[in-house]
């Protein structure tokens, strides 16, 4: 059932570091004067966007004001609760990628996307999970989770996305493999390679298209594997970038409902911006557990939201 726009009670919870946010600050205050309820929480350390959701049985809206960390954390807060539990979930973008928001379309203006948060129309989407963990966007290992677990604040502070870039450029020169096995329903594969994406949404590392195909409410996990390419075969790995074959030289991708890596040594697995390391993952989807507020032109769905009036 939707809650009418002036009766929403709201929670926003706030990355602690961007807490004197000035355009936010302002916007709170004129959804605040037209006549919403918002309550802000400030994180100060891990683990408080997720207990403040733990307390949110009130609440109508949750919205999380942050980066990717602060909306993973936010997800495992809701993912906590039973689903009829679980409140609206809205997005205002304040990090350093952003990637999840900005793959929905989701403005990075405080003042739109939080206007967003109040009039637009909520919709079900799918959650992935890799072992006990929970993930909205995308699960990178291998060497693309060690390029974001080893990218510090300060350089992406400095540098925005451009960062990833450059720790890329540092880690591919002396880049490691990872042997082992891939399972998926219909197919196992054995072998080695830098790079294993698993997304729920289609971009990572700061703006980087990886899962091209994805919809975030298509009960699928889109998952893509780039294989140990030489400098002569750079080429061909292009265009199977852009064909993404299901059973390419250097490239594969496929679309399925959960998939099993077991590495032949513990590796480096990022979720959201979570830094983790697995000796043996799951990933698989939920279909629909969340509600989820995107704008009407939100490419990651099958079907197009309205923007309430």
């Amino acid at each position: 059932m939707k809650t009418k726009a002036r009766s929403k009670r709201v929670r926003l919870i706030l990355n602690g570091k961007v807490a004197g946010n000035a355009a936010l600050r302002a916007a709170v205050a004129r959804q605040r004067a037209a006549g919403h309820h918002i309550e802000v929480r400030v994180t100060w350390e891990r683990g408080d966007a997720r207990r403040f959701v733990s307390e949110t049985d009130t609440t109508d809206l949750l919205i999380a004001a942050g980066g990717d960390g602060t909306l993973n954390e936010v997800i495992h807060g809701l993912m906590d609760l039973s689903k009829p539990m679980r409140p609206i979930l809205g997005i205002v973008p304040l990090g350093t990628a952003n990637d999840f928001a900005i793959g929905c379309g989701i403005p990075l203006n405080p003042a739109r996307a939080l206007a967003l948060c109040m009039r637009g129309e909520e919709v079900p989407i799918d959650v992935g999970k890799a072992n006990n963990h929970w993930f909205i966007n995308a699960a990178s290992s291998g060497f693309g989770a060690e390029i974001t677990a080893t990218t510090s604040p300060e350089l992406k502070r400095l540098l925005g996305p451009a960062a990833y870039t450059l720790m890329a450029a540092i880690l591919a020169i002396n880049i490691r493999e990872y042997q082992g096995r891939l399972s998926l329903p219909d197919r196992e594969i054995i072998g080695s390679g830098p790079v294993a994406i698993v997304g729920n949404g289609r971009q990572t590392g700061g703006g980087i298209q990886v899962a091209p195909r994805a919809r975030i409410d298509d009960g699928l996990l889109d998952v893509l594997v780039i294989r140990q390419i030489s400098p002569a075969a750079l080429l061909t790995a292009a265009r199977e970038l852009q064909q993404l074959p299901a059973d390419g030289e250097y490239i594969s991708y496929w679309q399925t409902p959960w998939l099993e890596m077991h590495p032949e040594r513990p590796i480096p697995v990022n979720l959201d911006g979570e830094p983790l390391r697995f000796s043996t993952v799951r990933y698989e989807v939920v279909p629909k557990a969340i509600q989820l507020i995107v704008p009407p032109s939100c490419p990651l769905l099958s079907r197009r939201p309205k923007l309430k009036v």
